[in-house]
């Protein structure tokens, strides 16, 4: 019978359950805000590791990329304090990539839902216009 887990998923989710920890305890730049951490994926090696990130709060894309900028540039002060506080014989290179997913979400969901009640109002319409 096969895992459930790789040891890459579970590598994975301890990073970016002690990154999480990390970036709100510890990085301290005005630039960043709330920071939420979306996935992260480890190399089969677990020599590095993309961590997938957005701004919670952010107006712009511009804002949100900035922040990912912000945590590249943490990234080796990120990875010394996750090598004390994880017991790996590697830790993995960290490269922040902004996450546009939640944000192309919330869009479609909107699309969606103006489809939906701009569909309902024109059968509405057709429904009414026809008992008379």
């Amino acid at each position: 019978m096969p895992r459930e887990f790789t040891r890459n998923d579970r590598v994975a989710d301890a990073l970016q359950r002690e990154l999480a920890q990390l970036i709100r305890d510890e990085v301290r730049d005005p630039r960043l805000g709330l920071v939420n951490i979306t996935a992260v994926e480890v190399s089969r090696d677990l020599s590095s590791a993309k961590v997938f990130v957005n701004l919670v709060g952010a107006e712009s894309a511009d804002e949100s990329r900035e922040a990912a900028e912000v945590l590249n540039g943490a990234a080796g002060f990120l990875r010394t304090l996750l090598a004390k506080r994880m017991l790996l014989r590697i830790v993995p290179k960290l490269r922040f990539i902004f996450d546009l997913t939640g944000r192309r979400a919330q869009e479609l969901s909107s699309l969606i839902d103006f489809a939906v009640n701009r569909d309902k109002a024109r059968h509405t319409d057709t429904d009414s216009s026809g008992e008379d």
